[in-house]
């Protein structure tokens, strides 16, 4: 019998049942001051449009048969999944229009916890958006095949952005998304209205809910993947703590500048107040993490620190992660005792 365990589940998850999906849409309905058949239109466009890229995975792993979900996200058959589909996977197939065919993983990241598979054909893809443009009771869709059964669209609405769960830490925030998840859907797209994908479904949740990875976090990777053939996470090698005062918006004050690292390379110095990693304003510790799972080994990213009365910015070249080796292998049957991706504590040296 084929096991359907798409989901990394936490503690306390069952499987869900109709009420949460007529909950969280009659709070949308509410929210949104729009007739029932109004959402339930643009749902149904979001699954027309959006199912035929959507495709069922099946394989093979230690523990036996598997089924999940994942999506094309260009012409040529490439994939996204969830690591706990296609992560440690052999005999992978995917189902697209009646018919089956082999795929290979091209990437498996257990940090991230995603997986990037090719099937040998030609594909439809889903449009990339943007989870930055995302907020909270934003209605969002996801197209999934649940229980072994078909394609099968799921509506709910953003809940949070979150870092840290029941104490642990995400590598970089996750969507969690009032949606209810059942066993199959581990890797199906989150959609915005417009059809485009925000997130990639991983993580079951209590109360019927799941957590989502952005869809930017992937596409980090899969461009890791085109330019190395894997995903390269950068490192600049300073240790950063929460300043008692804030200086020009930001807290986050740099604590120790490791020797022989890209940071001490390029000048920054203990007591220097991280204001700007490339795009990304720091106002707390926490967004200088954000911004560190994104940095790629060999890039160069400028970093604004305030230094007394000064703004500098540094061009620091990031090196590999020194923790890559360990972060990204996938040590036998971890994946499958992990109730979500988390870390112990976050992490201290971006």
């Amino acid at each position: 019998m084929r096991r359907l365990s798409s989901f990394s589940l936490a503690p306390g998850f069952s499987l869900p049942v109709g009420f949460a999906f007529l909950a969280a849409a009659a709070s949308v309905f509410g929210q949104a001051g729009q007739e029932p058949t109004t959402i339930s239109r643009e749902v149904r466009d979001v699954f027309e449009r959006c199912s035929k890229a959507v495709v069922k995975i099946e394989a093979t792993d230690p523990h036996g048969d598997l089924s999940g979900t994942g999506f094309f996200v260009d012409p040529m058959g490439t994939l996204y999944t969830a690591y706990s589909v296609g992560g440690e996977a052999e005999n992978i197939t995917v189902e697209y229009q009646g018919k089956k065919y082999p795929a290979h993983q091209l990437m498996a990241d257990l940090r991230s916890g995603v997986a990037l598979l090719k099937a040998d054909l030609a594909s439809p893809a889903l449009p990339i958006g943007n989870s930055d443009q995302l907020e909270i009771a934003t209605p969002v869709v996801a197209i999934g095949y649940p229980l072994d059964l078909s394609e099968t669209p799921s509506f709910g609405m953003i809940a949070g952005f979150d870092r840290k769960c029941f104490g642990g830490y995400f590598p970089t925030r996750h969507l969690r998304v009032n949606l209810p998840p059942q066993r199959g859907e581990g890797g199906a797209p989150l959609l915005n209205l417009k059809g485009e994908v925000v997130g990639i479904l991983l993580y079951s949740f209590e109360n019927n809910s799941c957590y989502a990875l952005p869809i930017e976090a992937a596409e980090k990777l899969r461009s890791d993947y085109v330019r190395f053939g894997e995903a390269r996470y950068g490192w600049i090698g300073t240790n950063v703590q929460e300043a008692r005062t804030p200086v020009d918006g930001s807290r986050a004050v740099t604590t120790e500048v490791l020797k022989g690292t890209p940071a001490a390379d390029a000048g920054l110095k203990p007591g220097d107040v991280v204001l700007q990693i490339g795009r990304t304003k720091v106002h707390e510790p926490e967004d200088i993490l954000e911004a560190s799972f994104f940095l790629t080994a060999g890039d160069a990213v400028p970093i604004t620190v305030a230094r007394g009365n000064e703004k500098i910015t540094f061009q620091v070249q990031a090196d590999l992660h020194p923790g890559s080796k360990t972060l990204l292998a996938a040590p036998p049957n971890l994946n499958r005792a992990m109730p979500l991706n988390l870390q112990s504590v976050p992490e201290g040296t971006p």
